[in-house]
């Protein structure tokens, strides 16, 4: 059946509005994956959609039917509101608004925890990355990641403790790459942020809405590979869960 939805989220990040803009617009490979918008009132938004309002740097809508790749929404809306903070930084009222047409309690609980996830990796962006470019790659891990542990054999496999707390320094081994030491700077039942000087590692724990543990890297090393990238996190997935 059918049903609306709304999430809402307001936020303060020690960012202009202009870098928070140039974020959501032209720097979204660097927190969430690449998107473009066209830069004017109905031009073309992601995922087949328009773009219904475009003031920058304060007000950016994109507006979806029948999103491309999305069989379980008939509607979708991204709006953003940016206002300059007193003394300095930016104020953000985010809503994510639309229709869902089929498992509506999971499709939205997976929705509302993964706003938070994304919203927090933007501002892990607009403080430690802002401007920089990022070369992004994702990936899902086998089917075999979507069971009750699978976020759990992830993170254990990149040699996090149990008990490692959120913002803390760990030592992880990153495939691809190799050790590194890392902040765990976010940590809960469903997902894991680790970033280090010149990258953030998102592990996204979807098995617990019905999907394989998804990972996204974003890499802002000059001479990044995506693909490469791509591979050595495959590989070592594969294995993990053979």
């Amino acid at each position: 059946m059918s049903k609306e939805f709304e999430i809402v989220r307001e936020f303060e990040v020690d960012a202009s509005p202009e870098e928070v803009w140039d974020a959501i617009t032209t720097g979204t490979a660097g927190w969430l994956w690449p998107m473009e918008y066209e830069p004017r009132e109905g031009g073309a938004a992601p995922f087949g959609g328009t773009v219904a309002a475009w003031d920058p740097p304060r007000r950016l809508t994109g507006r979806t039917e029948d999103a491309e790749g999305v069989s379980q929404q008939t509607f979708n809306q991204l709006d953003h509101l940016i206002e300059p903070r007193e003394g300095g930084g930016s104020w953000v009222r985010y809503v994510h608004s639309g229709i869902l047409v089929e498992d509506w309690d999971n499709q939205y609980d997976g929705a509302n925890k993964h706003t938070d996830f994304y919203l927090h990796t933007l501002r892990q962006y607009l403080t430690y990355f802002t401007g920089r470019a990022a070369t992004f790659a994702t990936l899902d891990a086998p089917g075999a990641s979507n069971a009750p542990d699978g976020l759990e054999v992830v993170s254990r496999g990149l040699g996090l403790a149990d008990d490692a707390k959120e913002g803390t320094t760990v030592r992880v081994e990153v495939p691809g790459t190799g050790p590194v030491d890392a902040v765990l700077d976010y940590r809960n039942a469903y997902f894991v942020g680790l970033r280090t000087d010149e990258a953030m590692y998102r592990v996204f724990g979807r098995n617990h809405f019905g999907a394989p543990v998804g990972v996204s890297v974003h890499d802002f090393a000059g001479g990044a590979d995506a693909r490469k990238t791509e591979d050595a996190w495959r590989t070592w997935l594969t294995g993990l869960f053979a």
